[in-house]
């Protein structure tokens, strides 16, 4: 069947902006929330979108959305998420932050951390981090993506693997089930790969429409991450990939594992 009107300015909506919220929908179309949940589920039905608290995103495809766009979702949970990857980075250490919005809420909660030395190639993260004082920020080179800030390919590969640090805080465009970390971009990929591979620990952070999304290209596996920091978890069969190969899993909603007590590096 084909998309009715309201159905279709709604797919539109979410195309703009990433992210459709009930309410919102509800006041602009002048009907009930309960009319625009159907119409929500009908679409996620359709593979269109996916449900999300309060409303629905765009459910996968071969390109991500806008970055303005990404940085409207899930804001709020991002900045929790980035204070819960920051508890767990001690002063003296050395990282690797790559391209994402969610990495980037981790860099403004490192604003009160000593010491650090950061290699990044989110001009978004060097900008925020040069505000610490105690920070040295350190900026890979390579092709600069305009619409996000990011440096990609393979120059940037190589500036990473000159490279061996303490940690390496990741984000990914889509989770998969079977615990494949997933991206759009195989210029960004090839970066997040040498970053994961240059690191002692690795840090993944993502909210939970991240489980619900698709994109084409692999990243690694989730028995390559130390950590895995999220709003909530939503799948049961990622939970079991973590329990299997021992990644720690820091939410919003459930229980923190023991968190060590770090002495300086």
């Amino acid at each position: 069947m084909p998309l009715s009107f309201r159905q279709q300015e709604i797919m539109d909506a979410a195309r703009d902006a990433g992210r459709v919220l009930v309410d919102e929908l509800a006041e602009q179309f002048k009907v009930t929330p309960q009319t625009i949940r159907r119409d929500l589920n009908e679409l996620c039905d359709r593979g269109m979108l996916a449900r999300v608290h309060g409303g629905a995103v765009l459910a996968s495809g071969i390109e991500n959305v806008g970055y303005e766009a990404r940085r409207i979702i899930a804001a709020d949970e991002k900045t929790e998420i980035g204070r819960l990857c920051a508890a767990e980075i001690p002063n003296n250490a050395s990282l690797f932050m790559n391209i994402g919005t969610t990495t980037e809420a981790v860099a403004r909660a490192l604003l009160n951390h000593r010491n650090l030395l950061v290699i990044t190639n989110n001009l978004n993260v060097a900008n925020t981090l040069i505000q610490n004082p105690s920070c040295e920020v350190i900026v890979a080179g390579g092709l600069l993506r305009r619409a996000d800030g990011g440096l990609i390919g393979e120059a940037t590969a190589d500036f990473v693997k000159k490279f061996k640090v303490d940690y390496a805080v990741i984000g990914a465009s889509a989770i998969d089930e079977d615990g494949a970390l997933l991206d759009y971009d195989y210029r960004e990929v090839r970066v997040a790969q040498a970053i994961i591979e240059n690191a002692r620990k690795t840090y993944l952070v993502a909210d939970k429409t991240k489980l619900s999304r698709s994109a084409p290209v692999r990243i690694g596996h989730f028995s390559q991450i130390t950590a895995f920091f999220t709003d909530e978890m939503t799948s049961p069969k990622l939970t079991q990939a973590c329990t299997q190969h021992g990644v720690e899993v820091f939410s919003l909603t459930g229980q923190h594992p023991h968190r060590p007590v770090y002495s300086d590096l």
